[in-house]
């Protein structure tokens, strides 16, 4: 297991902003997180939208535990915050990002929403966290985003083994990096399988899905009507989200994931 040293130059964090828009970077071009500074809990990145197609399978509840594995803009903490009344979990290896946040990108400070900043690798592998999440959204990027620095077969074993019984994790990869088919391999192996691949959005980024629990057995009218109440719930592009999977399951009356 790699150990991440302290953080360095490069790693502190700086703002933008531009029409509304408010950014996060590292030491580099790249966007690490936004939030629209009239809408703070709007999902502006249509990645940061796709990270939560997890809601397709899952409803959850007050009961529930969701995790966040970097915190970047803060922006699915402060969706989640708003949205949901699960406990919210986040590892984030920087405390200046968490600073950051909290001055400028409208961090909830809630008793439901707790942030320990250690590497993630390490977090999530700690016994304590088994079978603790129902979700786990695994956004893992540093300057040079040239693929996570977080995607071992191990660190995605130890993802699986935190989730519920019944649980999805969601990770941000680049589709048109060379680390996306070592990823999609590794998470294929993980979850037997039960890996979804949403569209490639214009910026590169693909998000995918890893499945945990019984055979999903429903009709496509029942999983499109999930999308549909997502969508009005959510205010996210859901049925978008649930017609591009269907290609990717089992095309008969029926859905199997």
């Amino acid at each position: 297991m790699m150990h991440k040293a302290a953080p360095g130059p490069r790693d502190e964090p700086t703002l933008s902003e531009s029409d509304g828009i408010r950014y996060l970077h590292f030491d580099s071009v790249w966007v690490q997180g936004a939030m629209r500074v009239k809408k703070p809990d709007e999902l502006v990145l249509a990645y940061t939208q796709q990270m939560m197609a997890w809601l397709l399978f899952l409803e959850p509840s007050r009961k529930d535990t969701l995790g966040f594995l970097g915190l970047g803009a803060g922006s699915l903490l402060r969706f989640a915050h708003k949205h949901m009344q699960a406990r919210l979990c986040t590892a984030e290896w920087n405390p200046a990002v968490t600073a950051i946040c909290r001055a400028y990108f409208r961090l909830p400070e809630s008793k439901r929403s707790t942030i320990d900043h250690q590497d993630a690798a390490l977090w999530v592998r700690q016994p304590d966290q088994v079978g603790r999440f129902r979700a786990l959204m695994v956004d893992l990027y540093d300057a040079d985003a040239l693929g996570p620095v977080r995607d071992s077969l191990e660190f995605y074993q130890d993802c699986f083994h935190a989730l519920d019984d019944v649980g999805v994790m969601a990770v941000n990869l680049f589709g048109n990096h060379s680390s996306f088919a070592p990823n999609i391999e590794r998470l294929r192996e993980v979850f037997q399988g039960r890996v979804l691949e949403l569209p490639e959005i214009d910026e590169g980024n693909r998000i995918v899905l890893g499945l945990k629990g019984p055979l999903l057995d429903v009709s496509v009218a029942q999983f499109l009507d999930r999308a549909h109440q997502v969508e009005q719930v959510y205010g996210l592009p859901a049925v978008q989200w649930a017609r591009s999977l269907l290609s990717q399951l089992t095309q008969d009356a029926r859905v199997r994931v």
